[in-house]
Order: structure tokens, then sequence, then C-alpha cells
């Protein structure tokens, strides 16, 4: 089962990425689950914020305005998470891994297919429970802008069709 099927197009924000020669084969966003420490500093922030604002007198307005004033921008902070987390893509084409990242600076780390030496998957338990995992990449090189990605979705999946692409069958007949 592939997750994009040939038919399919990288977003428009990872496709100007893609050689003219390659056919892309997986692109999957980070699992939600990267953004749970935002939700939680801002469910976290609200409840603060909420206490104090009922604990401090009335008649210290200015200081329940700072203490809304600083939630406001705790949640403009979550806005920005969410926004990055949006145009994060994990692809992988016929011949590279790329990992794209970042709203305003754009980042976008590759490795080739074939320099792939070694490749393996972590996840933790909570990984486990929530559907993603880590990637570790290895290759003969000694720096490498492509070693981990994290909170991949569908990790066992993921690592069966990559390992697929890297060690093909040499057996299998041509259909």
């Amino acid at each position: 089962m592939r997750l994009v099927t040939p038919g399919d197009s990288a977003p428009a924000s990872v496709n100007k990425y893609l050689l003219p020669h390659e056919t892309q084969v997986i692109t999957v966003r980070r699992h939600p689950a990267v953004l749970m420490l935002p939700v939680g500093l801002v469910l976290g922030g609200l409840i603060v914020a909420g206490v104090l604002s009922n604990t401090v007198a009335s008649d210290a307005g200015a200081v329940i305005s700072w203490i809304w004033w600083g939630w406001l921008l705790l949640l403009a902070w979550f806005v920005w998470q969410v926004a990055e987390w949006s145009v994060d893509y994990f692809v992988i084409t016929n011949q590279r891994m790329l990992l794209t990242t970042g709203l305003i600076t754009r980042k976008v780390a590759m490795m080739p297919l074939a320099k792939v030496t070694d490749m393996s998957f972590q996840r933790s338990i909570l990984g486990r429970m929530l559907g993603y995992g880590e990637f570790v990449l290895e290759s003969a090189g000694q720096d490498q802008a492509l070693r981990t990605v994290d909170y991949l979705p569908y990790p066992e999946q993921l690592y069966l069709e990559v390992c697929e692409m890297i060690f093909p069958n040499k057996n299998a007949k041509d259909d």
C-alpha cells in the first residue's frame, strides 16, 4: 500500500524542490503529536490566567489585563507553531528523501537514497499509543543534512516502503 498514489502531486511548497525527472513516492506531514507541548502550554496558560484573574482583586485591573495579554502572546505563539507544522513535509522520491521545514526561513534537508547505508526507526511508548515514530538515517559521509526525522505517522509502513526502495528485490519479476 502506497501512501501517495502515482497520480498525486506534492504540495506546491514541496513540489518546487523536486527535480523534473524525480517521481514522488511518499509525502507525509509530521504527526499532529508534534503540537502536544504547544497545546498543553496554551491550555495551562489559560487555566493560570483564569485562576489569577479570579484571585487578583478587582481593583487591580492593570494586572489582570497584563495576565490576559501574556496569554494572548502565548496563543499567538501556538498559532505560529500550528502554521509551521502545516508546511513541514517529509517527502520520499524515487531518488532521495527530503524534509522541508520552516514558515519564513525555509530549510530543505536531503539525502540521496543511494547514500543511505543504515536506517532504523524508534517508537516511544507515547509514539506507539499515538501512532508516530522517528527515523534515524545513516550514510557513509560524516555530516548529514538529514539524520533524524521525528514525529512521522505510519512509521512501520513508511519504514517498509523506504527499505523496499533502498534495497529492492532483485529476484522479483517485472509484472
